[in-house]
């Protein structure tokens, strides 16, 4: 079983014109903590994760899952 923490972080930055830089400062992390995240090279903590979603005003599960999201445009089955 992968333990992948797939996200959309730079769907919601792109869609509110936020630089990965504002979003760390907001959320007190270094710049390069958020381009790790959206690349998946790193899996938020429980803490961080509900901030990043605090941030952009939506439930954590339209941020993080534990499967990959449907590409845009792509219909579910």
């Amino acid at each position: 079983m992968s333990e992948n923490v797939y996200n959309r972080i730079a769907l919601l930055r792109a869609e509110r014109g936020v630089t990965r830089r504002q979003l760390a400062d907001a959320l007190g992390v270094h710049y390069q903590t958020i381009g790790y995240l959206e690349r998946g090279e790193y899996s938020p903590s429980l803490y961080l994760a509900l901030r990043i979603a605090g941030y952009f005003e939506v439930p954590v599960e339209v941020v993080f899952s534990t499967t990959p999201f449907p590409r845009i445009g792509e219909r579910s089955a």
